[in-house]
C-alpha cells in the first residue's frame, strides 16, 4: 500500500544518456513507470525537434496498422487479445524488420483487395449481363411482346420503303430506387417515343467495393433513330446505368447466354479460391496485429520522451530532468545501467539528484483497494507535495457516515452482495473490458461499495431494522402482563419503565429493543435517538479534522501555527459543541425513570438544546427548560418541585468558564498569526540592517546554518513559505487571517448543523422502507380468494423487489453516498486540508496505452 499519511518524497533528477543508449534507456524506465519527464524545448517547435522524423515513422506505421485491421475486422476474422505480459519495444535493429515487415503485409493485402475487386467487378458485370439476357428473352417471347415486334417489323419495311428508319432497342440495368426517375426522363426527352419494358432482379447484387447488397432492374428501351439513341445512352449514363449489349436474334441470345454462365462458373472459382487465400492471410496477420499496435505504440512514446531532452554542447549527451521517488532512485539508475549495457556502450549512464525551489508532483502508492478512496479524495483536489492524505481516515469514515444514513440490514445485504461479486470476480471482469461508463463507475468504486454494504448492515444491526422489520434476537426487555382483551380494547394502554413489571431493566444487548417497533411513539424515540447520534458523531469527525492538522504543522516545523492556529481552533470547538455532545451522554446516565420522586428523575431532565441557547445568549434557566413532557396530575406535579435546571453542580459556572474561554480564542485566531509575522519581519529588518553595518556578522551566518533543515523537501517549504510571507503585504495578511477565521468560526455552527443530514436520511430511508413494506406487500396478504393471494403476493413481492432495488438502494443509496461525500469534502476536509498540488503522471507504457484505448472509444 505504501505511505498513505503522505505522498511519496520526490526528488528532481538529471539524467545524463549517451545517445546510442537513449532509446533503450527510456525504454526500460517506460516498463517500470517510475519517472515524469519535464520538458527542456519548451521554446522549440514540435516540427523542429530532433526525433520528429521518427515519430512522423511510427505514425505510418500506426496508419498502415489501422488499414490492416480495418480489413481484418470486414472479414469478421478474429483478433486474438494478448494474454500475458506486452511485447517490450522494438531495439533499434529490429525497428527497420518490423518497418519491413509491416509495409509488406499492407502491399499484400492492398494487392489482394485490389484483385478481388477487379474479380467481383467482373463477376457483377457478368451476372448483370446474365440477367439481361435472360429478362430480354422472356420479353421477346411473351405473346404480347411478339405482336409489337411484329408489328414494328412491318412498319420497318414500310420505313425501309419510305427511307425513313428502322426499330432499335437498349438493354442494360438500373438501380431499383432510380427507376421512377429515370423513366420519367425518357419519356421527357423522346415525347413518348421511347417504349421501356423493365423486369427487378429478385436475388441482390454485392458492390464489389463496399460489399453492400444492392438491388437492380433490368430494362429494355425501343426507340427509333440514331438522334434518340444518343439521347438515351446520355440519360443511362447520367443514372449510371450499365447498358450490355443484346443480340436480336433468340439463337445467338441463348448461345450467348450459355457462354456467360460458364464465365461466371470459372469466375466463380476463382474467386472462392482467392478468399481463401485471403482468409489465411488475414488469419495469420491476427495474430501479429496486437503485438504490432504494442510495440509500435511504445516506439512512439519513447520518441516523443526523447523530444524532451536537450542535447549538450559536444552533441554527445543526452540530458533530460525528470520527477523521481526517492524510494525508486534505485530503479532508475538499474533502468539507465541496463539501456547502456543492451546497446554495447562503453560509457554508463547516470543521474544526478539537483535541488529546486519548485513544488514536486504528488505521488501517493496505491493497490486495488485503496485505489477507489484516494480517487475520491483526488476528484476535489489533489493534495499538497507532504500534506496529509484524507483517504486514510476516509477507508474507515466514509463507510460508517454512510452506513448512518443508510442503515439497514436488507439493504446493506443487497449492496455488500453486489460489492463481492465485483470484487471476487474483478479479473474476469476486468478481462471483458466493458466500454459502459455507468458501469466503469461501479466497478472502480467495488471495495468502497462492499465496505458500504458491510457497515450498513452494522448500522442496521444497531438500529434493529430489516426491510423495515426487527429481529428479537436476544427476546425484548419490555414484559406485557396484561391479557389480550385489556390490550385490545384499551389503545392508550401504556407500559411503565420506572416498574419490574413493565421492563425489566435490562437493556437490550445490541442495537434498539424490537419493542420499539410496535410503539406509537417511535417516530418520537427514532427522532431524539438519531439526531443526537449525528450531532455526537458529527463533532467527533470534526474534532477529528482540527487534529488531523497537527501533522501538518508538525511535518512543515510551522509551530507558530501550533499555538496560534490549532491550539485555539480545537479549544473553542471542544469548549462550545464538544461540550453540547458531552451534555448529552451526561444526561443520558445520570436521568432514568427508575429515579421517581428524585431529582434525576426522567420527567425532571433538562433540555439540552434549551440549555445551550441559554448558556450562549447568557440567559438563566427557567423551570420550564426540564423535558417537554408536562406533568398530567398532582402527583407528577408535586415531583416537578424536586428537578432542577441545571444536571449538576456548578453547571453554570462551568458553563459561563467554557464560554469566555472560547470567546478568547477568537481574538487570538484573529491577531495571533498576523503580530507574529509582523514580529518575525521586524526582527528580519534589524538583523539585516546590522548585517549591512558589518556587526553579529558570524553569529548571523551560524544562525543560518541551524536554520537549514536536514530534509531537502521540508528545506523547499520552509523557503517557498517565508519567501510567501516576504512578498504578502502585512495588510493581505491581516484580511486573510480576519476572512479565516471568521469562516471558520461560522463553519462550527454550519458544519455542526450539516451533521444532522445523517438523521434526516436515516429517517427518510426507514420510512420509506416501512411505507414500501405496508403498503405494496403487506397489501397482498388481505386479498382473500382461493387462487387469488397466491397471484397477489407473486405480483406484490415483485413489485416490492423492484422498488427495493431501483428507489431504496440506487436512488436512496447514490444520495446517501453524495451526502456523504460533501460530509468529508467540505465538514471534515476543510479543517487541514488545502489540496493545491498536482499529480505525478509517471512515463508508463502501460498507463498511455490503456488512455489512448479509453480515447478511442
Amino acid at each position: 500500500m505504501g505511505s498513505m499519511l503522505r505522498s511519496e518524497e520526490m526528488a528532481l533528477c538529471q539524467l545524463f544518456i549517451q545517445p546510442e543508449a537513449g532509446y533503450l534507456s527510456v525504454s526500460e524506465l517506460g516498463e517500470t513507470g517510475t519517472v515524469q519527464f519535464r520538458d527542456l524545448n519548451g521554446d522549440v517547435n514540435h516540427f523542429q525537434r530532433k526525433f520528429v522524423n521518427e515519430v512522423r515513422r511510427c505514425d505510418e506505421m500506426e496508419r498502415k496498422l489501422r488499414y490492416i485491421e480495418a480489413e481484418v475486422k470486414k472479414d469478421n476474422v478474429p483478433i486474438v487479445e494478448i494474454v500475458g505480459e506486452w511485447p517490450r519495444a522494438p531495439n533499434p535493429r529490429e525497428v527497420i524488420d518490423l518497418e519491413a515487415h509491416i509495409e509488406k503485409t499492407e502491399n499484400d493485402i492492398l494487392e489482394l483487395s485490389h484483385n478481388a475487386v477487379n474479380l467481383k467487378s467482373n463477376y457483377l458485370e457478368l451476372s448483370e449481363l446474365r440477367h439481361v439476357l435472360e429478362k430480354t428473352q422472356v420479353f421477346f417471347t411473351e405473346e404480347e411482346a411478339n405482336d409489337s415486334i411484329t408489328r414494328a417489323l412491318i412498319n420497318e419495311e414500310q420505313h425501309f420503303a419510305t427511307g425513313r428508319g428502322r426499330l432499335e432497342f437498349v438493354s442494360g440495368v438500373v438501380n431499383r430506387e432510380r427507376v421512377p426517375a429515370f423513366e420519367r426522363m425518357l419519356w421527357r426527352i423522346s415525347r413518348g417515343n421511347v417504349f421501356l419494358r423493365q423486369a427487378e432482379l429478385d436475388e441482390p447484387l454485392e458492390d464489389p467495393n463496399t460489399g453492400n447488397e444492392i438491388y437492380k432492374t433490368v430494362f429494355v428501351a425501343f426507340f427509333q433513330g440514331e438522334q434518340l439513341k444518343s439521347r438515351i445512352k446520355k440519360v443511362c449514363a447520367g443514372f449510371h446505368a450499365s447498358l450490355y449489349p443484346c443480340p436480336n436474334i433468340n439463337a445467338e441470345r441463348l448461345e450467348m447466354l450459355k457462354g456467360v454462365r460458364t464465365r461466371l462458373e470459372d469466375l466463380n472459382l476463382v474467386l472462392n479460391q482467392t478468399q481463401d487465400h485471403r482468409q489465411r492471410v488475414l488469419h495469420n496477420v491476427a495474430k501479429e496485429i496486437p503485438n504490432w499496435n504494442i510495440m509500435v505504440r511504445k516506439m512512439k512514446a519513447i520518441y516523443h520522451t526523447m523530444n524532451l531532452f536537450n542535447m549538450d554542447v559536444t552533441k554527445k549527451c543526452l540530458i533530460g530532468e525528470c520527477w523521481v521517488p526517492i524510494g525508486d532512485l534505485g530503479i532508475v539508475q538499474n533502468c539507465l545501467t541496463e539501456g547502456s549495457r543492451s546497446c554495447g556502450s562503453s560509457i554508463p549512464s547516470f543521474l544526478n539528484v539537483i535541488q529546486s525551489h519548485e513544488d514536486p508532483p504528488t505521488f501517493h502508492r496505491t493497490n486495488r483497494f485503496t485505489r477507489g478512496f484516494q480517487t475520491l479524495i483526488d476528484s476535489y483536489g489533489v493534495a499538497s507535495y507532504r500534506e496529509a492524505n484524507p483517504a486514510l481516515y476516509t477507508i474507515i469514515t466514509f463507510p460508517f457516515l454512510f452506513g448512518i444514513m443508510f442503515g439497514d440490514i436488507g439493504h446493506g445485504l443487497i449492496m455488500t452482495i453486489f460489492g463481492a461479486w465485483m470484487v471476487i470476480w474483478e479479473k474476469k471482469l476486468l478481462a471483458k473490458k466493458v466500454d459502459n461508463e455507468i458501469w466503469t463507475i461501479f466497478f472502480g468504486g467495488r471495495y468502497i461499495i462492499l465496505l458500504m454494504g458491510i457497515f450498513s448492515m452494522y448500522i442496521g444491526l444497531i438500529y434493529n431494522d430489516i426491510f423495515s422489520k426487527s429481529l428479537n434476537i436476544f427476546n425484548s426487555s419490555w414484559i406485557v402482563d396484561y391479557n389480550a382483551s385489556r390490550i385490545m380494547s384499551n389503545e392508550h394502554l401504556e407500559l411503565d419503565p420506572a416498574t419490574e413489571k413493565g421492563y425489566t431493566q435490562v437493556p437490550y444487548p445490541v442495537g434498539m429493543d424490537p419493542a420499539w417497533a410496535l410503539a406509537t411513539n417511535k417516530i418520537i424515540f427514532l427522532n431524539s435517538y438519531k439526531m443526537k447520534l449525528s450531532i455526537i458523531f458529527g463533532v467527533v469527525h470534526m474534532i477529528f479534522g482540527v487534529c488531523v492538522s497537527v501533522i501538518n504543522i508538525m511535518h512543515f516545523k510551522k509551530y507558530a501555527s501550533f499555538f496560534l492556529e490549532f491550539l485555539p481552533q480545537l479549544i473553542f470547538l471542544i469548549l462550545i459543541f464538544g461540550y453540547l455532545t458531552t451534555l448529552m451522554i451526561v444526561k443520558y446516565f445520570l436521568y432514568s425513570a427508575s429515579y421517581k420522586g428524585t431529582k434525576f428523575d426522567s420527567m425532571c431532565a433538562p433540555s439540552v438544546l434549551i440549555t445551550f441557547i441559554n448558556m450562549m445568549l447568557n440567559t438563566p434557566p427557567d423551570d420550564k427548560s426540564h423535558n417537554d413532557v408536562l406533568p398530567t396530575n398532582s402527583t407528577e406535579i408535586s415531583q416537578t418541585h424536586l428537578c432542577e435546571p441545571f444536571m449538576f453542580d456548578g453547571q453554570a459556572e462551568l458553563q459561563d468558564t467554557f464560554k469566555y474561554l472560547a470567546f478568547i480564542c477568537i481574538p487570538i485566531l484573529l491577531c495571533g498569526k498576523p503580530l507574529y509575522i509582523y514580529i518575525k519581519r521586524s526582527k528580519a529588518k534589524k538583523s539585516s540592517s546590522q548585517l549591512e553595518n558589518g556587526h553579529y556578522t558570524q553569529d548571523i551566518e551560524l544562525q543560518n546554518h541551524n536554520m537549514v533543515p536536514s530534509n531537502g523537501e521540508t528545506a523547499v517549504a520552509s523557503d517557498a513559505h517565508s519567501d510567501e510571507n516576504e512578498e504578502e503585504p502585512f495588510s493581505d495578511v491581516m484580511v486573510y487571517q480576519a476572512i479565516h477565521t471568521i469562516e471558520y468560526i461560522l463553519s462550527t455552527v454550519s458544519h455542526t448543523a450539516s451533521y444532522l443530514r445523517l438523521w434526516a436520511l436515516s429517517l427518510a430511508h426507514g420510512q420509506l422502507s416501512e411505507v414500501l413494506w405496508q403498503k405494496v406487500l403487506t397489501l397482498a396478504f388481505t386479498i382473500d380468494g382461493e387462487y387469488y393471494p397466491s397471484v397477489a403476493i407473486f405480483i406484490a413481492f415483485a413489485l416490492w423487489a423492484f422498488f427495493t432495488i431501483a428507489i431504496l438502494v440506487l436512488m436512496e443509496g447514490l444520495s446517501a453516498f453524495l451526502h456523504t461525500l460533501r460530509l468529508h469534502w467540505v465538514e471534515f476536509m476543510s479543517k487541514f486540508y488545502e489540496g493545491h498540488g498536482y499529480l505525478f503522471h509517471p512515463f508508463c507504457f502501460k498507463t498511455i496505452i490503456d488512455t489512448e484505448d479509453a480515447e478511442e472509444d
